[in-house]
C-alpha cells in the first residue's frame, strides 16, 4: 500500500479593499452552531451573488467588525470595492479593507466525510505556527479569518491576515 503526501501549502497574497456581503449569527464559533442558529442553506444563497473575487466562505470576524449580540462566525462572500448589485434579504455588506493573507491549503482527502478530520489537522499545525520564521507577524485586527469550504480534490484551506515584521535597522560602523 502506498502512502499518501502530507504537504502543507503556505503561501502570503494581497487582498484589495473591497466588499463583504455577509449574514450574522448570533452567538456562533463555528460552522455547525452557525447553521444551527440561522441554517446550513446561507452558502447555496452565496453562491448565487453574481461578481464575486472569491468563492463563499466562512469567517471569523475581528471585534472591530462585529456588531453588539451577534457572533464571531459568519459566512460570506467578497465582492469588488465598487459593488452595487443587490444585497439578498437578511444579508448585509460592508466594507474590508486592504490586507495581507497567509493561505494554508492542506493535502487532498479521500472523500467529503473527511473534511472534518482535514479542518482539525490544519488547525492543530496552526495553534503552533510561527508567522515570523516567513517575516510576518499574525494581525488579527486587518481582516476576517477565512475558512474555504474543504474539498476532497484541494484538501482544507484557510485564509489568515499577517503584516510584514517590522526590520531592525542595520548599524553601520565606522
Amino acid at each position: 500500500m502506498k502512502s499518501k503526501a502530507n504537504t502543507y501549502f503556505i503561501q502570503v497574497i494581497d487582498r484589495p479593499a473591497r466588499k463583504l456581503i455577509l449574514k450574522r449569527g448570533v452567538k456562533a464559533y463555528h460552522y455547525f452552531e452557525y447553521g444551527q442558529e440561522v441554517g446550513f442553506g446561507v452558502n447555496d444563497e452565496l453562491k448565487k451573488i453574481k461578481g464575486n473575487l472569491y468563492e463563499p466562505c466562512g469567517m471569523w470576524l475581528p471585534k472591530s467588525l462585529r456588531k453588539p449580540g451577534t457572533s464571531e462566525f459568519v459566512m460570506g462572500v467578497e465582492m469588488p470595492a465598487g459593488y452595487k448589485g443587490k444585497v439578498p434579504a437578511g444579508f448585509e455588506i460592508i466594507d474590508l479593507k486592504p490586507c495581507k493573507m497567509m493561505v494554508f491549503q492542506g493535502p487532498p482527502f479521500d472523500d467529503v466525510l473527511q473534511g472534518p478530520k482535514a479542518i482539525m489537522k490544519l488547525w492543530a499545525i496552526l495553534e503552533t505556527f510561527n508567522p515570523a520564521i516567513y517575516g510576518f507577524t499574525w494581525a488579527d485586527e486587518d481582516g476576517p479569518r477565512l475558512q474555504l469550504e474543504p474539498k476532497p480534490e484541494r484538501g482544507h484551506i484557510e485564509l489568515l491576515p499577517v503584516k510584514p515584521l517590522k526590520q531592525k535597522t542595520k548599524s553601520t560602523y565606522l
